[in-house]
C-alpha cells in the first residue's frame, strides 16, 4: 500500500496543538500492520500493534488508546469477543477492519459496539478518513454547548455529563450512538434529515449511507425505548429522516 500526502487533521485544528493521538492496531497480518504503522506515524499518530486478541486487551488497558483498529480474524480469539471485552469498560472508538463482508457480520460487529466497519482490501486514504471521523465523534464538545438535561418517561439524557440513564441505571452507548442521540435530542420535535444526520455523525463525505442510520437507530431504540418495535421517542419519517419526541 502506498503512502499518501499529509494528514488533513493537522492542517484544520484551531488553537494550540494537541497531544498526539494514540492508535492501537489489532491485526495478525504483518504487511497490513507495517502499512498502517508507516502511514499513521507519518501523520503524527502514536501507534501500538497487537497480533492477537489477548495482547490487544492488555495493551488497551495499559496504553489507553484514543482509537482502536480491529481485525476480526485473529489467531486466538474472535475479534467480536475482543470488541465485547473492550466495551465492558471503555467507550474508545473501534474501527473494524475485516475481510468479512456479509451484512450479518457487519451488523454483529456494530451490535457488539463497533463504531465503523471497513472491509478488506481497503484504501488507505478511506481508512484514515474514517479513523479521523471516529476520533472526532468521540471528542467532547465545548462546555457552553452542553447545558441541557433531556428527560422522557423512559430515560434521561445529561448532555453535559454525556450520560444516559434508564430505570435508574446508566446505559452504555458507543461514541457513534451517543453522537446520533445527541444530534436528535438537541432538536426535539424537529425532523432531522437523513443526509444531515449522516454528515453530522459520520462526516461530510457521508450523505447516502442510510443503512448506517437504520442500524444505529435500531440500537438506540433497543437500548432506550420501552417498546423498540413501536418507538415512541425515536420516530422514523420514511424517506426523509428521524424525529425525537419527548
Amino acid at each position: 500500500m502506498a503512502q499518501h500526502g499529509g494528514d488533513p487533521t493537522t492542517a484544520t485544528h484551531d488553537g494550540p496543538p494537541r497531544a498526539p493521538r494514540r492508535v492501537l492496531v489489532v491485526e495478525d497480518d504483518p504487511q497490513i500492520v507495517r502499512a498502517l504503522v508507516i502511514n499513521l506515524r507519518a501523520r503524527a499518530y502514536e501507534v501500538d500493534a497487537a497480533p492477537d486478541g489477548a495482547t490487544a486487551l492488555r495493551l488497551a488497558a495499559s496504553r489507553r488508546p484514543d482509537v482502536v483498529v480491529l481485525d476480526l480474524g485473529l489467531p486466538d480469539i474472535d475479534g467480536i469477543e475482543v470488541l465485547r471485552g473492550l466495551r465492558g469498560w471503555t467507550r474508545v472508538p473501534v474501527l473494524v477492519l475485516s475481510a468479512r463482508q456479509t451484512s450479518d457480520e457487519k451488523v454483529a460487529a456494530l451490535d457488539a459496539g463497533a463504531d465503523d466497519y471497513v472491509t478488506k482490501p481497503f484504501g488507505m486514504d478511506e481508512l484514515l478518513a474514517r479513523l479521523r471521523a471516529a476520533v472526532r465523534r468521540a471528542e467532547p464538545t465545548g462546555p457552553a454547548a452542553d447545558t441541557a438535561l433531556v428527560e422522557t418517561d423512559t430515560f434521561t439524557v445529561d448532555l453535559a455529563a454525556k450520560r444516559v440513564r434508564r430505570d435508574g441505571r446508566d446505559v452504555r452507548l458507543t461514541p457513534t450512538e451517543w453522537h446520533l442521540l445527541e444530534a436528535l435530542v438537541r432538536q426535539p420535535g424537529r425532523l432531522v434529515g437523513q443526509k444531515q444526520l449522516l454528515q453530522e455523525v459520520w462526516g461530510p463525505a457521508y450523505g447516502t449511507e442510510t443503512n448506517y442510520l437504520r442500524v444505529y437507530m435500531a440500537q438506540l431504540r433497543r437500548k432506550l425505548e420501552a417498546d423498540p418495535s413501536h418507538p415512541k421517542h425515536f420516530v422514523t419519517e420514511p424517506g426523509m429522516g428521524y424525529r425525537f419526541e419527548q
